[in-house]
């Protein structure tokens, strides 16, 4: 199953959680770790067995597992191999980005087949412009991998940036969400399952609005644009409020959530993710 497809069947079931997996020094010793690879391994296939059958996916923070250096990307790999085995998509968040060339060597390591570091999807930045993805974009094509680009964050020193207008008068952050939808209505595998293999990076704590992005967009025959959005639970967003914030653009949303279901008993780690799952498909229900 790619993907698109397997995102697609998640949303139509409801599920619209996604799992941080991301071993920070404070969360290993919480739940009695080492602070090593191999503390960030268990770590990680802990998370993977407590959101199997009830997140659309799990998100590992490459940066935790990178930070061990080699060590850590084998243990990054043991992590995706017990993700798959679960049937849990796997998005990379690796935020890569760089001139055309370089970021098709990025999304080889990351989405092509075979890759020991192969995710389903992965995070990208498209600083250098959208078409600076065009390598990642073919693999996306070609074996019905995923890519979220960076839209609207939350960090306040991002604003000037992603509110900064174009040529065209659109603003960055409008622009990465036009192009993402433009890919999407033209991908044969995202107009059969209906979902967008190409996505972008909302921070559910914004007013979208101040980006001049339209949440009362009208879908018409075009694929749901896959929303991941930091910022609920442990950031503050109200996941009462999902629907007001993403408008629209809310049947796409993928609730990305870490500390929120992360911290506390490691123990009790597989009841908060069902909790926090039923009350993120509740709230987009």
């Amino acid at each position: 199953m790619t993907f698109v497809q397997a995102l697609a069947a998640g949303l139509k079931q409801g599920k619209h959680l996604c799992v941080g997996i991301d071993p920070h020094r404070f969360l290993l010793q919480e739940w009695g770790l080492n602070d090593t690879a191999q503390g960030a391994c268990d770590f990680g296939l802990r998370v993977v067995e407590a959101a199997a059958g009830a997140a659309v996916a799990v998100k590992p923070q490459i940066a935790f597992f990178e930070r061990f250096g080699s060590a850590g990307y084998r243990a990054l790999e043991q992590v995706f191999a017990a993700a798959r085995e679960a049937g849990l998509p796997i998005i990379a968040d690796v935020k890569r980005g760089d001139i055309g060339s370089t970021f098709a060597a990025y999304a080889e390591a990351w989405l092509l087949p075979g890759s020991p570091l192969e995710a389903d999807a992965m995070t990208a930045v498209a600083y250098q412009g959208f078409g600076s993805l065009n390598g990642g974009l073919e693999l996306v094509r070609e074996h019905g991998k995923g890519l979220f680009v960076l839209a609207a964050t939350s960090n306040p020193e991002a604003r000037t940036l992603q509110q900064a207008r174009r040529a065209d008068n659109l603003t960055v952050a409008s622009s990465i969400v036009r192009e993402a939808q433009q890919f999407n209505a033209a991908d044969e595998l995202a107009l059969t399952a209906g979902v967008g293999a190409v996505g972008v990076v909302l921070g559910a704590t914004l007013q979208l609005a101040d980006f001049e992005i339209d949440t009362a967009l009208s879908r018409g025959e075009h694929p749901i644009l896959p929303i991941l959005a930091p910022g609920f639970g442990a950031q503050g967003a109200k996941l009462e409020r999902a629907k007001d914030i993403f408008g629209s653009l809310a049947e796409g949303l993928i609730s990305n959530e870490s500390r929120g279901v992360l911290a506390g008993d490691p123990d009790r780690l597989a009841e908060r993710v069902r909790v926090r799952a039923a009350e993120v498909g509740e709230a987009l229900s």
